[in-house]
């Protein structure tokens, strides 16, 4: 078993030092398209899943393989897991070495070990990343559980691009620990802003019912604003519920005919029922239809 999981952890170490060296030599060697590609969803997806899923199930199948039991097998997810963060500590630590000049500037981790303290900074930064299976699972949620919804009850599809996408290591001068821990904020902000958009058109198409909790109401308005946009007073019951379902679905026709069942207070849902009963068009329609921007969530 000691054996099984030194090799995973390992291969976790190396296997993710060679993506990360992949990912910086593909620009410098023509591979600019690829690099975009993988700056945005569908290949950052395929790339955080490299980093962060793909060890860890080298781990899962190593214990399988082994038959060494459930407590076995977690061992050997935990082995791939600490390769990984020996990977990330290597990393950080080259990507400073290969960037002197830009670690005698201004750093965010230096400001904010002044702000909280190096040692309660640096524990605080790794602690979240046990965050990082929760933002994976969303992510999975958004790729595999949400597109029939747009088949078969008319949710609107969205460019994902525009959400899951980093861009702060263009910053030449975010080096090292700053760049990796900017990455993660950049990838997860994006993801948890895809998922309260999605979760505010499904909100309004099945529960359309405020909440009874007025402190509730007043906390997620923001994130869901037809709280205070259309759905039905709490207190109204079935009745009111069904009410505000009836008025709102099916949406306006979109180009294609089809309802545009969104959330009430969606920029192209309210751009598609202002077109007259002729069908003439309505200025910024097409604006309308780019990634919302409406409350808080996006």
């Amino acid at each position: 078993m000691l054996l099984a999981a030194l090799f995973v952890v390992l291969f976790s170490l190396v296997f993710c030092l060679l993506v990360a060296g992949l990912l910086h030599l593909l620009p410098r060697v023509g591979g600019e398209a690829w690099s975009r590609w993988l700056s945005e969803a569908p290949g950052l997806d395929v790339a955080v899943f490299a980093l962060t899923v793909l060890p860890q199930l080298v781990g899962l199948a190593a214990g399988v393989a082994r038959d060494a039991g459930f407590l076995g097998t977690i061992l050997l997810i935990l082995a791939a897991v600490v390769g990984q963060g020996l990977a990330l500590f290597a990393w950080m630590r080259l990507h400073e070495l290969a960037h002197k000049e830009a670690m005698r500037g201004p750093r965010l981790k230096r400001s904010m070990n002044r702000a909280v303290g190096p040692v309660a900074n640096g524990f605080a930064v790794w602690w979240t990343a046990l965050a990082v299976p929760v933002f994976a699972i969303v992510r999975l949620a958004e790729i595999v559980v949400y597109p029939p919804l747009v088949k078969i009850i008319h949710l609107p599809a969205y460019d994902t691009k525009g959400y899951i996408n980093v861009s702060r290591q263009k910053h030449e001068h975010l080096v090292g620990a700053d760049r990796i821990w900017c990455l993660y904020c950049d990838w997860m902000t994006g993801v948890w802003s895809l998922g309260t958009e999605i979760l505010r058109n499904i909100e309004s198409f099945w529960c359309p019912l405020r909440y009874g909790n007025a402190a509730k109401c007043e906390n997620c308005v923001q994130e869901f604003p037809d709280i205070d946009g259309g759905w039905a007073p709490a207190d109204s019951g079935m009745a009111g519920a069904v009410a505000a379902a009836e008025k709102h679905y099916p949406g306006p026709p979109d180009e294609n005919g089809k309802p545009f069942n969104s959330w009430f207070g969606h920029p192209k849902r309210q751009a598609l029922a202002q077109l007259t009963v002729g069908g003439a068009e309505v200025a910024g329609l097409e604006d309308a239809a780019a990634t919302p921007r409406g409350g808080g969530g996006a």
